[in-house]
């Protein structure tokens, strides 16, 4: 059989067993040997975690809080990629965090820039909704608030939205 230049091509035997693999297929005979491949089910993914963009968390490298905050929000469904920086102003300055907004790290999520110890579910609305903003910020370390938890002790608090002029609104309270 001659192949001509514009005749489709069949995918090649591993793209077969790895798309089979994908969709769950309990076992896959290939015609070339028959040979049988067992595969697991595909992993269950969630279309929250299937469509949250990556994160990446600058904080302090001796900071337990941030690593508590880290642990919060991938058990939401976030894939985090954790940066250990001891020049956090910096990071803080060129992401336009405003100081009074400041906390202990800080992370970049899509183009949004999270301040602090921001809960999961209000960034993943914050993604959902894609406000005109620079990002949302918990300002201090509250008491209470995800990473910052301490026995049955919670302050209220608000997380605020803010823009590239500095204009900040209150996003939610807890």
């Amino acid at each position: 059989m001659s192949k001509h230049a514009d005749s489709p091509q069949p995918p090649n035997r591993r793209a077969f067993i790895l798309a089979a693999a994908q969709f769950g297929v309990a076992s896959l005979a290939t015609v070339a040997g028959a040979r049988v491949l067992e595969s697991q089910p595909a992993p269950k993914r969630t279309v929250a975690s299937a469509a949250l963009p990556p994160m990446t968390v600058y904080k302090d490298p001796n900071c337990g809080c941030c690593t508590e905050w880290v642990s919060h929000v991938r058990k939401a469904g976030f894939v985090v990629t954790v940066r250990d920086t001891a020049d956090m102003a910096s990071v803080k300055a060129s992401f336009g965090v405003p100081s009074v907004l400041e906390s202990c790290h800080t992370a970049r999520v899509g183009a949004y820039a999270i301040e602090g110890h921001v809960p999961a579910d209000l960034i993943q609305k914050l993604l959902r909704e894609l406000p005109v903003a620079r990002g949302l910020a918990v300002p201090g370390m509250p008491m209470g608030s995800p990473g910052m938890e301490q026995g049955s002790q919670k302050d209220s608090y608000d997380v605020v939205l803010f823009d590239k002029a500095g204009k900040t609104k209150v996003y939610a309270s807890r």
